[in-house]
């Protein structure tokens, strides 16, 4: 796929990327003013239990690149000052202004910010508990939202774990409520006031059935909030709401090409293991969630409630069918129409114990039952999430259900170092992170003795950064059998992606939040290369691989260390025990700059160096005072701010060590490296450094246009080497561990 549209060109590309986009979730860009009927439905006897929150890691966090931060946020802290000084809470982050609803152009009329004891009396968090029925959509295109707001209000722990029952309009009310949001691997906990957008006393987006119910309302500030405003909630699938409020991995099938064989299994197990569905059809281009004669709208998220082997006897046959439940979030009569709607005759087959199992009744509430055969043939799509393991309760998992094993790594994509492209891009492919993935038994009802392993790529702070223009990159991966042989060498280099073909891969590069597919693959290791179509596009990622038997993961990546200098260098570097007529140039013209003290400072360094060096110097500005600094620091044990003769011959070896690499990866002499070179020009030096470190030093010493300088290159190999200095001269026993005090590290690191 990626090959084909590498063909395409930009244009083509473009195209390709928004087919894309539609293609992966309901288009729920054209949703507009809908007015819901009114819900009756409640869920009743609701146990309230706090859940814990021992791994909450951060608090009152939102994601990066939405606003500059000051404090942290937090909830109940906040809560106290304001009971304290009995005024109610107003959000200085999320204020109540048009640019949190919008952030591309201005509203078409005059919203007004009430407090919900302004809307209505007595406001309640909670009317009765919560169930599926209590949310309903406003004006806002986030059905898919709203899809997975209905599915999260079936599991309690999931449930409380998003909304806190510590939220009230009774007890300690100050008009500040908290939700909790997974995002890329880790709790956080969003403050918000409850001042609600409003027109004529009316809420505009998010309500209950209750009018004087408020927990729906209040979550999907949060979110906005999360996201940088409302605007940024318009258009999305229902797997990316799922995922930020379980911490699971999403799932999409396209059921009209793509659909697989064993869907009603994948299904089966999905709710062995608490997953969470949702499905939608295609929309209509011309009419907004039109009605199909079916009773199905399209262009809107439907959540999947149940699923269900049947037994069903007629009059000639008797045996199973396959049942499916859905909802639609309006929660009215717009309902399914066809066999095994409600009323419909074929219920008459299905025992009444059966029926009684099901749970079945015919309301007009939005939920309906139809045939899974129907199902795959009415629908278009649907969105799997599967949740992580600590989703599940104790008591959950004594009840039957399943968890999946997980593993997660974070990752980067920096310009020049780790940014390498797709496997179009050959040459630079390798330099993208690596992950060796080992699957060690098979599913334990796999007849072939294979291994489910769902592997999901997800990119960091897109939609929450849709305000400055950034949109999602297109992203994919590749998955290569690899054998110990093979990982050997870390990171596996070109040749090696050269010589062998990958034994799966993403469906297609798409800008979307997160690309993910299921695969069945023998027990073995895998290396796992996580890409952006193109190269050079920046980014943070974060992939997880989830399987049903147990697997680990690890990132194939250098040790950070020192080796040998590269044999091709090697000649070039001076032996201080045989002097070179250049060398004892350089050292005349030492102690000539010196004078009678017989050191220099930077300032005389630097004559000594841009005299000396000027063949390398395409720029011809010589070194700069900050390599020149640093190289004094690097050598002046005293601290004297000078460099003796000694001092100066051990330096000069280095330089000429650094210089014989740069002229070695600068084959057309431009006085530049490319920054994908850097790795391979520092391991020459004889420094094995890891993607994190790599991506530090591209950000601090390359340019714009993915290339470092002479200069820049000596300084970086300046500061790898100080800083290598200053641990071992602490690490006595080689145990890769050393200690400093507080005032020990900063004189050293302020000094180097």
């Amino acid at each position: 796929m990626d090959e084909l549209k590498g063909l395409l060109g930009g244009a083509g590309r473009q195209l390709f990327d928004a087919a894309g986009q539609a293609i992966a979730g309901a288009a729920t860009e054209y949703l507009g003013n809908v007015i819901n009927e009114i819900f009756e439905k409640k869920q009743s006897d609701t146990k309230r239990v706090l859940p814990s929150i021992s791994n909450m890691k951060v608090l009152g966090e939102r994601g990066s690149g939405v606003r500059t931060r000051t404090d942290v946020q937090d909830y109940y802290v906040l809560r106290s000052q304001c009971l304290e000084n009995g005024s109610l809470f107003e959000d200085p982050e999320f204020q109540a202004v048009s640019s949190s609803l919008m952030f591309s152009r201005r509203p078409d009329r005059h919203y007004e910010w009430l407090r919900p004891h302004e809307i209505c009396e007595n406001p309640e968090f909670f009317v009765e508990g919560f169930s599926r029925f209590d949310v309903q959509q406003g004006e806002l295109g986030d059905c898919w939202l709203l899809a997975a707001c209905a599915n999260l209000t079936q599991d309690q722990k999931m449930f409380l774990r998003v909304v806190p029952e510590d939220n009230s309009f009774e007890d300690d009310y100050a008009g500040i409520f908290h939700f909790r949001f997974w995002q890329y691997g880790r709790w956080v906990d969003v403050v918000i006031d409850d001042r609600l957008p409003t027109y004529r006393g009316e809420l505009i987006y998010m309500r209950s059935s209750e009018k004087n119910e408020f927990w729906s309302a209040l979550l999907e500030k949060a979110y906005a909030k999360l996201h940088g405003s409302y605007e940024a909630l318009k258009g999305g699938t229902t797997c990316e709401a799922m995922e930020d409020f379980t911490g699971g991995v999403t799932e999409m099938y396209d059921l009209k090409d793509q659909t697989p064989p064993n869907l009603y299994a994948i299904i089966e197990k999905g709710f062995q293991r608490n997953s969470m569905f949702a499905c939608s059809i295609e929309p209509d281009p011309h009419v907004t969630e039109a009605e199909t004669r079916e009773g199905l709208i399209r262009g809107h998220a439907y959540s999947i409630t149940k699923i269900k082997l049947a037994d069903i006897v007629t009059p000639s046959t008797s045996g199973k069918i396959p049942l499916i439940r859905l909802r639609n979030p309006w929660g009215n009569e717009a309902e399914w129409n066809g066999a095994w709607s409600d009323q419909s005759v074929e219920w008459r087959y299905i025992p009444d114990e059966q029926k009684e199992e099901l749970g079945l009744n015919f309301d007009n509430d939005g939920e309906f039952w139809m045939s899974y055969r129907d199902f795959t043939r009415y629908f278009d799509r649907i969105e799997i999430c599967n949740l992580s393991p600590d989703s599940l309760s104790d008591e959950q998992v004594n009840r039957g259900k399943l968890r999946w094993e997980m593993s997660t790594f974070e990752g980067e994509w920096a310009i020049g170092s780790t940014a390498g492209g797709c496997r179009n891009y050959l040459q630079t492919f390798w330099h993208n992170p690596q992950y060796v993935v080992h699957l060690e038994d098979p599913d334990a009802d796999d007849e072939e003795g294979n291994c489910t392993v769902i592997i999901a790529l997800m990119q960091k702070n897109r939609r929450s950064r849709r305000n400055m223009g950034v949109d999602c990159l297109t992203i994919g991966f590749a998955v290569y059998r690899v054998t110990e042989r093979d990982l050997a060498q870390k990171p596996l280099k070109m040749n090696f992606f050269k010589y062998n073909a990958s034994v799966a891969r993403s469906p297609a590069f798409i800008n979307l939040r997160e690309v993910s597919c299921r695969f069945k693959l023998p027990p073995g290791d895998y290396l796992i290369v996580p890409s952006t179509f193109e190269p050079n596009e920046e980014g943070e990622f974060l992939i997880r691989v989830f399987s049903e038997c147990k697997n680990s993961m690890e990132e194939n990546d250098e040790e950070v260390g020192v080796g040998e200098i590269d044999d091709r260098i090697a000649p070039d570097v001076p032996v201080p025990s045989q002097p070179s007529p250049q060398r004892q140039a350089m050292e005349r013209l030492f102690l000539d700059v010196a004078g009678a003290d017989g050191e220099v400072d930077w300032v005389e360094l630097k004559r000594i160096l841009d005299h000396s060096f000027r063949d390398v110097d395409q720029g011809g500005t010589g070194f700069s005072k900050d390599v020149c600094r640093s190289m004094v620091a690097m050598l002046d044990t005293d601290q004297s701010g000078k460099l003796g003769f000694e001092e100066f011959q051990t330096l000069l070896t280095d330089i000429s060590k650094w210089k014989a690499v740069f002229k070695l990866y600068d084959q057309d002499q431009t006085g530049r490296l490319s920054a994908f070179e850097l790795r391979e020009a520092l391991h020459s030096a004889g420094y094995h450094l890891n993607n994190r470190i790599l991506n530090g030093l591209v950000h601090r010493y390359g340019s714009r246009d993915g290339s470092i300088a002479f200069d820049d290159f000596i300084m970086c190999a300046v500061k790898i080497k100080t800083m290598i200095d200053i641990f071992r001269e602490r690490d006595t026993e080689g145990t890769n561990m050393a200690t400093f005090s507080m005032d020990e590290w900063v004189e050293k690191t302020l000094y180097s």
